[in-house]
């Protein structure tokens, strides 16, 4: 795959927007090491290999155990993962596949259990965004593999 749009080839207003909302979501209050593994399982979904690139490479530098990553795209069959940890998951995957059928009320109950009302706000706002990345990082082509860390 060729890079259709680089990064300095991406309008201006385009990037603040998009790092306004990734600063926000940043600084909400979770644990970045929590964060890049939620941006890792999504960036899975969207099959994102820039992204999964990039989050593996953060999500170990902010701490996570590399066992957890690989091994989050089946997180309902291993114990590695709180059961806060269970509720981000099944929720951020049912915001990434709005289209599969799910119970949405029972995951936002679920959900509530461990975050409030205002981190769900935030923790969906931090789904949306690597949705958005992802989208971004995949119409315009970006290589994967060539990631380092803090690099943004």
């Amino acid at each position: 795959m060729s890079v259709r749009i680089n990064f300095d080839e991406i309008p201006k207003k385009l990037m603040s927007s998009m790092m306004a909302v990734e600063n926000y979501v940043n600084d909400s209050g979770f644990e970045s090491k929590l964060l890049e593994l939620i941006r890792f399982r999504v960036s899975q979904i969207n099959e994102c290999a820039y992204c999964i690139d990039m989050h593996y490479k953060e999500a170990i530098a902010a701490g996570e155990e590399p066992q957890r990553l690989y091994s989050v795209a089946a997180w309902k069959e291993t114990p590695y993962y709180s059961d806060q940890e269970k509720s981000m998951l099944a929720w951020a995957e049912s915001v990434s596949l709005p289209l599969l059928p799910s119970d949405q009320q029972a995951l936002y109950n679920d959900l509530s259990r461990h975050i409030t009302k205002q981190d769900i706000a935030n923790f969906t706002l931090s789904v949306i965004q690597i949705n958005s990345w992802n989208r971004l990082a995949k119409s315009f082509g970006f290589e994967a593999g060539h990631y380092q860390i803090g690099q943004h």
